[in-house]
């Protein structure tokens, strides 16, 4: 009688787990449907705008390995620092869409044209410009009405430091014509430093002296790059 009464127990303990594990599940997926249907153009946004940062990560990696075979280091720095920064802002759009409960499969490296450094800083130029200019003021504008304050922010961030990139690309694509060769070599024998914050993405050539100039948070989160 005794072995029966414990043979109960057993599976009354059992079902009560099932139960249990089929109820948290339940509630896991309640959750995570009623998130992505309250900022579903929040989600889109972010979606796009991760994998426009992992595709220009990529594309300032490959740029820089072109200008470091062509004997620009310090043009190799500053696009190795902008990668990172790139990657700072895929990194902070991933983290929200998975609080999100969005399933984000990763962006396969894609397919990019490399050509001279001359070149290359005329089209990354470009693209900065395109993302300051019509990108991110059209992804804020969609998901600012579901005002989901993290993405708003994290996405501000990352604009603020696409025109930092875009004024540090100038500095040196304002000699892509005849006079590149020159510009170049004064850049390559000035000693040049970039600071990266590792919260927001903010690229800047001298460190702020309290805090963040993007996202405000203290100086001690900018990491000196190529170090």
């Amino acid at each position: 009688m005794s072995a029966l009464s414990a043979n109960c127990k057993t599976i009354l303990l059992y079902t009560l787990y099932i139960l249990y594990f089929y109820f948290f599940i339940s509630v896991v997926s309640v959750i995570s449907v009623g998130a992505q249907a309250n900022y579903p153009e929040t989600i889109s946004a972010l979606r796009t705008a991760y994998q426009n940062e992992m595709t220009v990560f990529h594309a300032y990696i490959a740029y820089a390995e072109k200008a470091e075979s062509e004997d620009y280091p310090n043009i190799a720095k500053l696009f190795m620092s902008i990668a990172n920064s790139e990657s700072i802002h895929a990194r902070n759009f991933k983290r929200i869409l998975t609080e999100l409960k969005v399933d984000l499969k990763d962006i396969p490296s894609p397919k990019l044209t490399v050509l001279t450094t001359k070149e290359n800083l005329k089209c990354l130029t470009e693209k900065e410009v395109k993302e300051i200019d019509q990108t991110y003021p059209l992804l804020i504008k969609r998901i600012k009405p579901e005002k989901h304050e993290a993405a708003i922010d994290t996405m501000s961030w990352a604009w603020k430091s696409e025109e930092q990139h875009r004024d540090l690309l100038k500095k040196i694509h304002s000699g892509t014509g005849m006079l590149f060769k020159a510009m170049a070599k004064i850049i390559e024998v000035t000693l040049m430093h970039f600071f990266v914050c590792q919260v927001c993405g903010s690229t800047v050539l001298k460190l702020p002296t309290k805090a963040c100039l993007i996202c405000g948070n203290p100086v001690s989160n900018y990491k000196e790059m190529g170090k």
